[in-house]
């Protein structure tokens, strides 16, 4: 469970992505029994105590959000943040796949679809997961990469090249929002919206009519959480059906996304690769960069085209660590060019010679190459 703090609601710019605070435990078994909560950040003001005997000290007698607060603890894990990784209990009677955000997330409906009968393990962030899954904590991490509307999640590309991680998988999911809201507040109530900056961006034309402030948190489901929690009857949230369940809210309008084609494809991430095969549709992902040059991107690409090879997607993304490259000019002397990283979807495998031969004649003159994953495609 996360638990947001917030600044005054009098003042909109206040407010940033609420930010989830870590909540400690003596012992996993322990954990909702024994629940210690300060922010001393003297713009925020939540102080939550809960003990053995249920006692509640609530520094702004606000009582009912620590028993709300201990209740979802209870029900709905709280996301992994990275301190937790090393004390974390493994139960290795079903599948453990790691997912960014709060119970309700798209995310976890993803993983749920790629594995049903998995149990779902919420993390703060994407690297969270990541780690959680080098580190043996979960055995598969289930996150976004584009979505149809809003495009490329760039920071898991990023995290991708960082991370020894192999792609095993796809998803694809049909993503659907909702306008939430607490129990008798109406639309023509609403002040402010909150959601994921994503989801903002794919309800643009329905909060323009509106006439709503929008607020970017760091997720959906934690949106409906955070507004929920705090009880606000001015702030609605842009999240899934299954959040407006989980924390009891009020549906005030469905499928307000701008187009209804709206999908959201997830890699399936594990430790090991799997085995290719030819048995069934496939896709494989890798990375490269080139040497600056004319028509050196055009040479990369051909290797593909000349075998037979669709390319899916092509991403690229400046080197973290050599953002620049120096370069001589005989006209323009010395020039500083972006060094760039190429990020590349092709429908075959590599248990395919076609595929093998393509990459032989890409390393060539390829200045960095690594195979991502090669695993199947989500037909659905």
């Amino acid at each position: 469970m996360a638990i947001y703090s917030r600044a005054s609601l009098n003042s909109p710019s206040q407010l940033r992505s609420p930010t989830p605070i870590s909540l400690t435990a003596q012992s996993p078994t322990s954990f909702h029994r024994t629940i210690r909560l300060q922010r001393k950040d003297p713009r925020f003001s939540i102080r939550v105590s809960i003990e053995d005997d249920n006692n509640c000290v609530d520094d702004n007698k606000h009582s009912s959000l620590a028993e709300l607060a201990s209740r979802d603890s209870r029900t709905h894990p709280r996301p992994l943040s990275t301190s937790d990784l090393s004390k974390s209990i493994r139960d290795r009677s079903r599948l453990r796949v790691a997912y960014q955000g709060v119970s309700g997330a798209y995310s976890e409906s993803a993983a749920q679809k790629a594995y049903p009968d998995c149990e779902a393990v919420p993390c703060e962030q994407f690297d969270v997961a990541f780690q959680a899954v080098e580190q043996w904590v979960v055995d598969r991490a289930v996150l976004p990469i584009e979505n149809s509307l809003g495009g490329s999640i760039h920071r898991n590309y990023d995290l991708l090249l960082r991370h020894r991680l192999h792609i095993v998988g796809e998803v694809k999911f049909a993503v659907r929002h909702c306008l939430l809201a607490n129990h008798g507040v109406q639309v023509e109530d609403l002040k402010r919206v909150l959601s994921h900056p994503q989801a903002l961006a794919q309800c643009e034309l329905t909060l323009t009519k509106l006439g709503v402030v929008r607020e970017a948190v760091d997720d959906t489901a934690g949106a409906a959480q955070y507004v929920s929690l705090h009880k606000l009857k001015d702030t609605g949230a842009v999240a899934s059906l299954g959040a407006a369940k989980i924390y009891d809210m009020n549906v005030l309008a469905k499928d307000i996304q701008d187009d209804s084609d709206n999908i959201t494809r997830f890699l399936i991430l594990a430790r090991e690769p799997i085995i290719p095969g030819t048995d069934r549709p496939f896709k494989t992902s890798i990375v490269f960069s080139l040497e600056e040059g004319p028509g050196v991107l055009f040479k990369a690409l051909a290797v593909f085209a000349m075998r037979n090879i669709n390319l899916t997607k092509i991403e690229s993304r400046p080197r973290r660590w050599q953002p620049l490259r120096q370069a001589v000019d005989s006209n323009n002397g010395s020039l500083k060019y972006f060094d760039y990283l190429f990020y590349v979807d092709f429908e075959a495998s590599m248990a395919d010679p076609n595929s093998q031969n393509a990459l032989k004649h890409l390393k060539e003159f390829a200045t960095f190459l690594r195979v991502l994953g090669s695993y199947p495609m989500d037909t659905d």
